[in-house]
């Protein structure tokens, strides 16, 4: 009897056992800067939605708990890692160390979906001129 083997493909890089220890973070309201309505419009609304100020891997470990299971679409415009310098952050890190930034973060994301949920990353396309 032969054995089968199953290829599988794996994206890999150099650094990629490297991974952050997080421990789970509670989110504090600023209430100087929060906004609430007044009061509920129908039975129906919600007041759960948030504007997050600080590091995204944080405030995403801060949620985790919470909303494991429970999200249905995720969309998010990570940077792209193009070579280019923003005000706000550095857009040309080494390709390996921003993998791991990004698959960190997908793995939290991942985590909150529901069952039948998606994630959806915008895309860019880069223009090369030569």
């Amino acid at each position: 009897m032969t054995s089968q083997r199953t290829q599988r493909l794996e994206l890999t890089w150099i650094g990629k056992e490297v991974r952050p220890k997080l421990v789970p973070r509670v989110l504090i309201e600023d209430e100087s800067i929060s906004f609430h309505a007044p009061a509920l419009v129908s039975d129906k609304d919600q007041f759960e939605n948030r504007l997050i100020y600080g590091d995204n891997l944080l405030a995403l470990k801060a949620l985790e708990h919470e909303l494991t299971g429970k999200v249905n679409c995720i969309y998010i415009d990570p940077p792209y890692n193009t070579g280019s310098t923003f005000t706000l952050y550095d857009d040309g890190r080494e390709h390996s160390i921003w993998l791991g930034l990004i698959r960190d973060r997908i793995t939290i994301l991942w985590k909150m979906l529901t069952s039948d949920g998606s994630i959806w990353i915008s895309f860019v396309t880069v223009r090369w001129h030569i």
